[in-house]
């Protein structure tokens, strides 16, 4: 069931961790990229491909609760899971507020963790295609004139044709011809399927 284009990323700077973990999650059929620093992370995460994230919080240089609010600050989408050996209840609500998917405690539960990145490999898919979404949708209403943009937000605000026409002091005909264009740059044929595609976040 793991795709096999997807991949786990694993930030530890004990050597001992991230070879244990690798073993765990190659043999159970996950692509693995391991690095010993945060700062080596950044340099080869791939944000294009769907991926997971497994950092340790407390590293020399930028500690996993920088990495994440690093990842963050960049909207980076990728799911993140915490492992620490000195873990405490106000730093895991913290990397939970701010996105974290878990927080583990070494040594950790195997079985739980093979359990959290099924999940997050789950949401990683999930945010994937949310933001594919979100893309086609730009790339749709990018193609809209100034003028169509305005009759099209009338029209996701419920306003009738002669309203339109009045609010931007053109005819009704021209709304009308506005209308046409717009549905036809968005590549819909009701105005459903127009509401799908303007209100895409």
């Amino acid at each position: 069931m793991n795709n096999p284009s997807s991949i786990v990323y694993i930030v530890d700077d004990d050597e001992a961790v991230r070879d244990s973990l690798r073993w765990l999650l190659e043999a159970n059929g996950y692509q693995v990229v391991a690095f010993d620093s945060a700062e080596k992370f950044l340099e080869g995460y791939n944000p294009n491909v769907i991926s997971v994230l497994i950092a340790d919080v407390r590293m020399p240089g930028m500690s996993g609760l920088e990495l994440q609010e690093t990842l963050v600050a960049r909207k980076a989408t990728i799911p993140v899971v915490f492992i620490t050996g000195h873990g405490d209840v106000p730093m895991a609500v913290s990397t939970m507020k701010k996105g974290a998917v878990d927080f583990l405690e070494k040594p950790f539960n195997e079985a739980d963790l093979r359990e959290i990145i099924a999940r997050m490999l789950e949401q990683a898919v999930s945010n994937a295609s949310e933001q594919q979404a979100r893309k086609n949708h730009e790339e749709l209403i990018g193609r809209l004139t100034a003028r169509e943009q305005q009759v099209l937000e009338r029209i996701v605000a419920g306003r009738l044709n002669k309203q339109i026409a009045d609010d931007l002091n053109i005819s009704i005909k021209t709304v009308e011809a506005h209308r046409a264009n717009i549905m036809e740059k968005l590549e819909v044929t009701t105005v459903a399927d127009l509401m799908k595609v303007a209100l895409v976040k």
